[in-house]
């Protein structure tokens, strides 16, 4: 792509769409293209700001006409993952989140709303709550401004009964790559209005929603979400084990207790670290320069000073009141605390401690930033989530998170991860923390993320989500057959190959 190439296509947007909705500033390119994973930066050649659908279609058709590869974001919040860095350098992001920011619908009778890109988790639940505060949103837990819309297209989740962002969706329209707009559901048919658009997932024909998540298939411009009535009343519950291999034992407590649905929430089983990096930061780094993971005896230090052990489980019950809820918080105890090892932690407790709260708050539909911190654990904020799973069985588990754990200390970096456990499987996030202006930690960071994906994929393990910097490394361990597939998708819907190429592994 040559730079009168992208010369020219930066005039013709200026022509269609105003020169204040495109940017070639250096600076704010610069911006763009930084993130917290361990590869080098890529900024992007331009930015495009898309006030509506037909704006995206006109960037789309423009760029078809001078092949100029596009990268759309919804707020680019994707911390861990690549924030709003495009795949490769010089592609032209395409800012959805910045104008097309609105919420065009809330149904208060069938509980869903409908968003653009940039309608935010934070600016949901304000709005809910100007409205009577009748309703809850599922939020991630963390940053609240990330956006409802981009979340749930990259199947992220949070931890409530409609966990399942992608899941809880219903009814998209898209922009191919092509120019022209499809509406998916029961937004197909030729009409006017559409009243089931949001509400009925099945509905004639093949299910296509799918088709656009986690890929680079078209631009998704409008999102039904489904929405929660708001319980008169959240307990949450929390128990902390002392020990790494209570794992087993922990995992096979919360495994019946999600498959007859005793607790509507997901489980978070989080480690010591990653609890306490969002609270407290590297013990001493400078007297190791950075070169070694905490010490067990520093880790003992740690989980003293705020009250963990090396597991804490948390949960939340909803009900009428918090007295109606006393008897199933007693159940869980006796279940959590039938092995002697576990000591208990109140909802009230726990509201006084940040690192809780936080999950306080996710089951509660509150966005919260508690979890950003997790970027300060040592200097410079560099971070990278790996994203395995593990079946809900104790012992394999336990294995994995010795093999992931012995992985991060031959590499010098600290173990810290969080299991949000349903009754069948667990999603593991695995979070690399290190010292992005360092190149010695850098190079390890990127070490363990291959070797973590690696002993996982040698289990048949795929990851959930993937970091912009490895899209192809995952794509690799696919199938041919699938890969071939999803080349043979883009090829119809996208026949120039100007949405997003590489996103994903797909050309």
């Amino acid at each position: 792509m040559s730079k009168d190439t992208v010369t020219d296509f930066v005039d013709d947007i200026k022509q269609r769409l105003g020169s204040e909705n495109i940017t070639i500033d250096e600076g704010v390119l610069t911006r763009y293209g930084a993130h917290t994973l361990p590869g080098p930066d890529r900024p992007p050649s331009a930015i495009v700001y898309p006030g509506s659908t037909a704006d995206v279609q006109t960037i789309v058709r423009a760029a078809n006409i001078h092949r100029i590869p596009i990268f759309p974001i919804s707020t680019g919040s994707n911390l861990g993952l690549g924030t709003r860095a495009p795949v490769q350098t010089g592609q032209v992001v395409v800012d959805l989140g910045r104008r097309m920011n609105r919420i065009l619908e809330i149904d208060e009778t069938l509980a869903y709303a409908a968003v653009q890109p940039g309608v935010s988790f934070q600016m949901m639940a304000d709005e809910l709550v100007r409205r009577g505060a009748n309703f809850i949103i599922s939020t991630t837990s963390g940053p609240p401004q990330g956006g409802m819309l981009g979340n749930a297209i990259d199947k992220g989740g949070g931890y409530g009964p409609m966990f399942d962002h992608f899941g809880f969706s219903c009814g998209m329209e898209v922009v191919l790559g092509n120019g022209e707009v499809i509406r998916t559901g029961a937004g197909n048919v030729e009409h006017s209005e559409h009243p089931n658009w949001h509400i009925s997932k099945y509905t004639l024909g093949p299910i296509l929603d799918g088709l656009f998540a986690q890929s680079n298939f078209g631009i998704v411009t409008r999102l039904g979400i489904w929405l929660m009535p708001r319980p008169e009343a959240i307990r949450s519950f929390h128990f902390t084990f002392p020990d790494d291999d209570d794992l087993e034992h922990i995992i096979d407590v919360c495994r019946p207790l999600k498959l007859n649905n005793s607790v509507p929430t997901l489980l978070r089983v989080a480690n010591d670290l990653y609890l306490i990096g969002t609270d407290d930061v590297f013990p001493a780094y400078d007297e190791v320069s950075g070169k070694r993971s905490v010490s067990d005896n520093q880790r003992k230090a740690l989980q003293a000073k705020h009250g963990f052990g090396s597991w804490t489980v948390s949960g939340a019950f909803y009900g009428p009141s918090m007295e109606a809820l006393e008897p199933q918080i007693n159940r869980v105890k006796q279940l959590f605390m039938q092995s002697g090892k576990a000591k208990y932690i109140s909802h009230e407790d726990a509201m006084g401690k940040p690192p809780l709260k936080v999950a306080i708050d996710a089951f509660s539909g509150v966005p919260t930033q508690g979890e950003l911190n997790l970027l300060n654990w040592r200097p410079g904020g560099g971070n990278v989530w790996c994203t395995p799973g593990t079946p809900m069985v104790g012992r394999i588990a336990n294995k994995f998170q010795k093999e992931a754990r012995a992985i991060y200390n031959h590499h010098g970096l600290d173990y810290a991860v969080m299991n949000v456990c349903g009754g069948r499987f667990a999603r593991s996030l695995h979070v690399i923390s290190f010292n992005r202006d360092s190149g010695d930690e850098r190079r390890r960071a990127d070490a363990i993320y291959r070797a973590l994906a690696d002993s996982f994929a040698a289990d048949g393990v795929p990851v959930g989500r993937s970091p912009v910097d490895y899209f192809d490394y995952h794509m690799r361990t696919v199938m041919p057959a699938f890969a071939n597939a999803c080349i043979e998708i883009k090829r119809a819907l996208d026949p120039n190959g100007i949405i997003a190429p590489g996103k994903y592994g797909i050309p």
